[in-house]
């Protein structure tokens, strides 16, 4: 891989969804590697606390969002690259339409800004949903063409559509790569978007299914996303996945590290369905959202497998970190924390 001849002070970087789990560690990854931040923070929205304050003092955090044309151009004044990690991930019916507009028109505001302000290069952020998962266990790659099916959820839709916009702006002009990242794990808010399943696994949820899908470290991403952002590739997507493992290995491996019960209870699709519904009327009794939604029960059936093989060999060195590693690093950290 041929690196371009900036040295990293020099590069002015804006990073959107900056408060949020990946972001928050791509900001990370950024200062430390002496790049200058600027990170979009929503009115209201708390710091991630799971970052270093030393880091985060270091990065210049404006107000703004990107169903804000007006502050998010104004964000973007004397940028050179932007990382655009803003995103809604839900799989509740409550929740779509606010999905719905985040992801795809804010996604297209970032594009539009970005032609306007002659962004040298657009990292964007999006899933391996956005590829559509598959029914039959086949493995899917960047090659993959996106099919309408049963098994899509809502929030992989939002993510295709969102695509569109970038690829779009490709079109026109804008220099960039799209990342597509299985399900990121690692050390975060547990409360929040995929570190969840920790605390999920250390409250001895009992159920588990033996469907398939892939997985990441979340630091493995943002490295990836801060050599590909120096980097002259240009035009590409690529597939971010660590391990392609069950549920259930996932799930029994979390619990070894808390030192907490396996999940003992099969969710077949029967069972699954009504775990979700059983979880659905629990919520509402609870004020929590439900561990189970109709749409993960689902996911969680399928068996899906991820093909890592194009960004190891773009980047020739690079590799990701073996799962039960980053379970392990990640169980510590959380335990240090909770326990």
């Amino acid at each position: 891989m041929t690196q371009t001849s900036m040295q990293p002070i020099q590069y002015k970087v804006l990073v959107t969804g900056g408060t949020g789990f990946l972001g928050a560690w791509i900001i990370r990854a950024l200062v430390l590697e002496g790049y200058q931040v600027r990170a979009i923070k929503r009115s209201g929205s708390e710091l991630p606390g799971f970052i270093e304050s030393h880091v985060l003092q270091k990065v210049n955090w404006v107000e703004g969002d990107v169903l804000d044309i007006m502050s998010l151009k104004e964000a973007m004044a004397g940028i050179d690259v932007v990382i655009h990690a803003a995103a809604i991930v839900s799989f509740q019916k409550a929740d779509r339409a606010n999905m719905y507009a985040t992801n795809i028109n804010g996604t297209a505001n970032v594009v539009n800004l970005s032609l306007e302000a002659g962004i040298k290069k657009l990292i964007y952020i999006s899933s391996v949903a956005a590829l559509g998962r598959t029914k039959d266990g086949d493995k899917v790659d960047e090659k993959k063409v996106w099919e309408e099916s049963a098994v899509n959820t809502h929030y992989a839709i939002s993510k295709y559509r969102a695509e569109m916009e970038v690829w779009r702006g490709f079109a026109e002009g804008q220099e960039g790569v799209i990342l597509n990242p299985s399900t990121i794990i690692g050390y975060g808010n547990w409360n929040n978007s995929s570190c969840a399943i920790f605390k999920n696994v250390y409250d001895e949820f009992p159920w588990y299914t033996n469907g398939v899908n892939g997985f990441v470290d979340v630091e493995d991403v943002a490295r990836a996303v801060i050599i590909l952002m120096s980097s002259k590739i240009n035009g590409e997507r690529f597939i971010l996945n660590g391990d392609n493992w069950s549920f259930r290995l996932l799930l029994n491996t979390m619990a070894d590290a808390f030192q907490k019960k396996h999940p003992f209870r099969e969710a077949s699709p029967i069972m699954g369905q009504i775990a979700w519904r059983l979880e659905k009327i629990k919520s509402r009794f609870t004020g929590k959202k439900p561990l189970l939604s109709k749409e993960t029960a689902k996911v969680a059936q399928s068996k899906t497998y991820f093909d890592n093989s194009k960004i190891l060999s773009a980047l020739p060195g690079f590799q990701f970190t073996p799962l039960d590693s980053a379970i392990s690093q990640s169980c510590k950290r959380y335990l240090a924390q909770h326990s």
